[in-house]
């Protein structure tokens, strides 16, 4: 079904918009909160929060495009799921290397009280617009998606060293072009 349909379906408040979405984004939604948690019965968790978030939010939001809203609403509940595994003692995943990398860039003197968060958002966005495709698809499927080096090797057909260099590389110059634009890093 196409997106404006769906979309169409959660603006008149039916229900199929829940099973249009499942059928359409299920496995998108899923493949992003698994890679995140490690834990598929917590990812499908997340997954199904998801629709409920996509309920409730649409109307009055109408997205421009359902799969990275659904992707980001997808992503950010798998976090903070992930964060109270973590305060468990549980988990196990992709996650806390994916943080701690780039950690290394933005650390917690990079606060929201010490700049403003849509500057420095728009500033690595201005970055990941500059690179080379190959590598801007790398350091997404990274830092968005969660993925692991040896999935996104395979995915690019790339060598894991290959991919664990070039993540290295883009880190440093992303972590340059941060300074050079008067971050606190």
């Amino acid at each position: 079904m196409d997106d404006d349909k769906i979309v169409e379906l959660y603006w008149n408040r039916d229900e199929a918009a829940i099973t249009a979405t499942s059928d359409k984004y299920g496995a998108y939604c899923l493949s992003i909160s698994q890679n995140i948690l490690g834990n598929r019965e917590d990812a499908q968790e997340c997954v199904n929060d998801t629709y409920l978030r996509a309920w409730s939010t649409i109307p009055p939001h109408r997205p421009a495009m359902l799969s990275t809203f659904l992707g980001k609403i997808t992503r950010n509940l798998s976090f903070d799921r992930y964060k109270a595994n973590r305060r468990d003692k549980r988990g196990g995943s992709q996650t806390a290397l994916v943080l701690d990398e780039l950690n290394e860039i933005i650390s917690d003197k990079s606060s929201e009280a010490e700049f403003d968060r849509a500057e420095l958002i728009s500033a690595i966005n201005r970055f990941l617009s500059e690179l080379p495709q190959d590598k801007r698809k790398m350091f997404v499927c990274r830092y968005w998606y969660a993925y692991s080096i040896p999935e996104i090797a395979k995915r690019l057909e790339m060598t894991e060293n290959n991919v664990s260099v070039s993540l290295n590389r883009t880190r440093q110059k992303l972590r340059n072009y941060l300074k050079e634009r008067g971050f606190d890093l």
